[in-house]
C-alpha cells in the first residue's frame, strides 16, 4: 500500500491562494506588444499558451486594469516574443508599471503589420487577433499566427517562485 502524502490546510478560494499555487509552476516569459495611436505598449506574460496547430493560434492573458489594455482592446495584431535567460532585465522592464519599456536600453523595430518587433529574443511570431474573451478581472486573447522567427540562440527565461530564472542542467 502506498502512503499517502499529508495535507496542509486547505484555503478557500482567494486571489492570494491562486498567485500562491502559481508561484510554485514555473512558466516561460513572453513580452507582448502593439502599436497605438501614442505609439508601442508592451507587457511582460507568462500565461501565454499553444492552441492549435490548425490553423496556428495562441493565447495569453491580460489585465484589464494593465497600462497595455487599452491598445490592446482595440489592436488587429500582436507581436509575440519567447524571451531568452540573457533578457531578465528586458522582462523586469515590460513588467514594471510607468516604466519607458521603449526607450533606450529596449531594441526594437517596427515589424510587419506595424508591431513592434524585440531584438535578441528566442523567437517571435506576429499574429492577428482573432478573439477577446472575458475572463474576470482579465480577457483571454485568441491571436492566430501570420508570421515569426524561430531562430534565435540560448535558453528560455522562466519565472517562478515570484522572480525570473534559468534551466538548469
Amino acid at each position: 500500500m502506498t502512503a499517502v502524502p499529508a495535507l496542509g490546510s486547505p484555503r478557500l478560494a482567494s486571489p492570494d491562494l491562486l498567485r500562491s499555487v502559481f508561484r510554485r509552476h514555473a512558466a516561460g516569459v513572453a513580452v507582448i506588444t502593439a502599436s497605438g495611436e501614442s505609439g508601442p505598449v508592451g507587457f511582460t506574460a507568462t500565461s501565454l499558451s499553444s492552441v492549435s496547430a490548425e490553423p496556428p493560434m495562441l493565447s495569453f492573458g491580460i489585465g484589464t486594469g494593465a497600462s497595455s489594455w487599452p491598445v490592446l482592446s482595440r489592436a488587429t495584431h500582436v507581436g509575440v516574443h519567447i524571451l531568452g535567460e540573457h533578457q531578465q532585465a528586458l522582462a523586469a522592464t515590460f513588467a514594471r508599471s510607468g516604466a519607458d519599456r521603449f526607450g533606450a536600453p529596449t531594441a526594437w523595430r517596427d515589424g510587419p503589420q506595424g508591431v513592434p518587433v524585440l531584438d535578441d529574443v528566442l523567437a517571435w511570431l506576429v499574429c492577428r487577433v482573432v478573439a477577446r474573451v472575458p475572463a474576470g478581472d482579465h480577457r483571454i486573447v485568441l491571436a492566430e499566427v501570420e508570421l515569426g522567427d524561430p531562430e534565435g540562440a540560448g535558453r528560455p527565461l522562466l519565472y517562478h517562485q515570484g522572480r525570473f530564472t534559468a534551466l538548469r542542467d
